[in-house]
């Protein structure tokens, strides 16, 4: 029969072992891949204006928000475009308030179009990793808005941390 403090004891022996894991696998990730992350970088900043990077606010473990980093996929005023879209359009408008989402997405930028369909643009999370704020297995990051989709679930979701698998 395992005691508590064995759990306990083996618990916090898994939790540095992953850490350390996503720490090395972050670090390997990021060294192979700077040629693709120059690449990606290169033809944002060649195909729009604004910058590289798109950081949003999402709620991490123990319900710490923290800035999850994703290669920019839209123009820089697609408020302004959503706006515009939302305001002409009573039927995007509905679309877009059921799942917060647009077909055919006027806002993002053809090379944004690419790096979404590939998931590309999720590569810079790894950043996140290395920073300690997400792992390579776990919940999907979620924004505050959605902590009401999860329910009771919440409190579990938020005991460990977001993973780029999702």
């Amino acid at each position: 029969m395992i005691r508590n403090s064995e759990k306990k004891s083996n618990f916090k022996f898994y939790k540095l072992i992953k850490n350390f894991f996503d720490l090395l696998f972050s670090i390997l990730f990021l060294i192979a891949f700077l040629p693709l992350f120059l690449i990606i970088s290169l033809l944002i900043k060649l195909s729009s204006r604004g910058p590289i990077f798109f950081l949003q606010k999402r709620i991490g473990k123990n319900n710490i928000p923290f800035k999850c980093i994703k290669f920019r996929t839209m123009y820089p005023e697609s408020k302004d475009i959503l706006e515009n879209i939302l305001m002409k359009n009573s039927l995007l408008k509905k679309e877009f308030e059921e799942t917060h989402k647009i077909k055919n997405d006027p806002r993002i930028t053809p090379i944004g179009k690419f790096l979404r369909k590939t998931s590309l643009d999720e590569l810079p999370q790894f950043i996140n990793v290395l920073k300690g704020e997400m792992s390579f297995i776990g919940p999907r990051p979620i924004v505050k808005d959605e902590k009401k989709k999860y329910g009771k679930n919440l409190k579990k979701v938020l005991l460990i941390k977001p993973g780029i698998s999702g």
